[in-house]
């Protein structure tokens, strides 16, 4: 027994090195983002991997000048909010009717919501700004907002389908008696019932949405509309990288949805862990 207990710790002593050396690799990317993000040009392209001998915190308020940080950052609140809030809303309403009615119907169009999460973004982003263009909110925040909505309808359903097959359906059978509507019944308990998906689903498009560059770059020409993503992207000329203040950039960028995902994460595990539960 001692002998099996000690190959047991030896083992995942093992596995938690393992681990933790994969934990650090996949870290160094942010090393090279922090330390050159506070070095001056000459020394980033002289040394990226050393640290910086001088702090160059001047880098941060050029930066947040350049991009006009607190104009992208608005912008980009508003479109993820409002996208984050359209695709919990519509899509919960619409995983919950294929659910409580299994027609041939819904079941076809559930295959199909399914089958369109493996296209890639890259095969259908021409009929998509073709579509935007068509509907005449091209170069609009409405259109950003309705091609998210498009876009990230399929993988939102589909976790939604899942989680509402554990909802017991005793609860709404008992709301219907008490003579409450269809709408009522999902608004006043299915919904709340949800939570755990619902904040997961807003997790993980939070962080789709407020990192993407393509769609954003397909649809706003304004300088005035644009995310953090596509200014930060303004660094990168076609002769020249202003390094120096493409990385404050970018940690600027980054740092709003790194808090939020640390604060947020312990619900990803507990909705898909719910949502995977077969009915």
């Amino acid at each position: 027994m001692e002998t099996k207990a000690k190959k047991f710790s030896v083992s995942m002593l093992l596995t938690e090195l393992i681990v933790i050396l994969l934990g650090l690799l996949f870290l160094v990317p942010f090393y090279f983002l922090l330390a050159n993000s506070v070095k001056s040009y000459s020394e980033i392209l002289s040394d990226s991997a050393a640290l910086p001998t001088v702090f160059q915190w001047s880098n941060y308020a050029e930066a947040w000048k350049a991009t006009d940080f607190p104009r992208a950052f608005l912008n980009s609140f508003v479109v993820t909010v409002l996208s984050n809030i359209l695709l919990a809303l519509l899509c919960s309403m619409c995983a919950y009717k294929m659910v409580r009615n299994s027609s041939r119907y819904n079941r076809l169009l559930y295959i199909a919501l399914v089958a369109a999460m493996v296209i890639p973004f890259q095969a259908i982003m021409i009929p998509l700004v073709q579509v935007v263009s068509g509907l005449g909110i091209m170069d609009s925040t409405a259109g950003l907002i309705l091609a998210y909505l498009g876009f990230g309808a399929p993988m939102t359903i589909f976790l939604f389908h899942g989680f509402v097959k554990s909802v017991p359906i005793d609860i709404e059978e008992a709301s219907r008696v008490d003579g409450s509507s269809a709408y009522g019944t999902f608004f006043r308990i299915v919904l709340p019932l949800m939570q755990p998906i619902i904040v997961t689903v807003i997790i993980l498009n939070t962080l789709w949405i407020w990192n993407d560059y393509l769609m954003p770059s397909l649809i706003l020409q304004d300088p005035l509309l644009r995310t953090i993503p596509i200014a930060t992207y303004a660094f990168f000329g076609q002769y020249t990288k202003q390094w120096d203040l493409a990385l404050p950039g970018l940690v600027l960028g980054i740092t709003p949805v790194v808090i939020f995902f640390l604060m947020m994460q312990k619900y990803i595990i507990e909705g898909i862990a719910q949502g995977s539960v077969k009915g």
